[in-house]
């Protein structure tokens, strides 16, 4: 695992701070979502917080398993149920919000997805690796480094076996 010198660490504060600066991108970019959609998990915050930076109440979610660990992830990202297909997408213009793009294999994934099911879509990261095979519209910062986020920089109080319900 990298040492000190290699992270990018996110506080809380400065994550507040991300939300309102991407949100103002998307305001100054002219782009009007009408549904934010969130990849869970890391996305989940993004997504809050840019639905009331940005007055959108429409907000969604789509759970896309890629890492299984720190750094172990699967050869392909995985969409879980539930998908969004429960919710007419049709004619929407929808802000797809996740942490990083790091592989962006996860944002492509979900992009895909959108491509047959909505009018436009657009993408929204905290964070951009340089190697990442998609590059979103919206982007705070760009690095190389580990990121230490603020909800997952600490190990969970509980570990189970399954994660999912399904």
């Amino acid at each position: 695992m990298a040492d000190e010198r290699e992270r990018e660490v996110l506080t809380y504060e400065l994550f507040g701070t991300a939300v309102r600066e991407l949100a103002q991108q998307v305001v100054d970019d002219g782009y009007e979502p009408d549904l934010v959609l969130s990849i869970a998990r890391g996305g989940l915050g993004l997504g809050m917080g840019l639905g009331y930076a940005l007055d959108v109440k429409n907000l969604s979610a789509i759970n896309v398993e890629f890492y299984t660990g720190v750094d172990t992830r699967l050869e392909m990202p995985v969409m879980l149920p539930p998908t969004p297909e429960a919710v007419d997408l049709s004619g929407l213009k929808v802000l797809i919000a996740d942490d990083v793009a790091d592989t962006g294999k996860t944002l492509r994934v979900v992009q895909e997805y959108c491509a047959d099911h909505v009018l436009e879509a657009r993408s929204v990261v905290i964070y951009e690796k340089p190697w990442t095979v998609v590059h979103p519209e919206y982007v705070w910062r760009r690095t190389e480094r580990w990121i230490d986020f603020p909800w997952s920089s600490q190990p969970p109080l509980v570990t189970r076996s399954r994660g999912l319900a399904h």
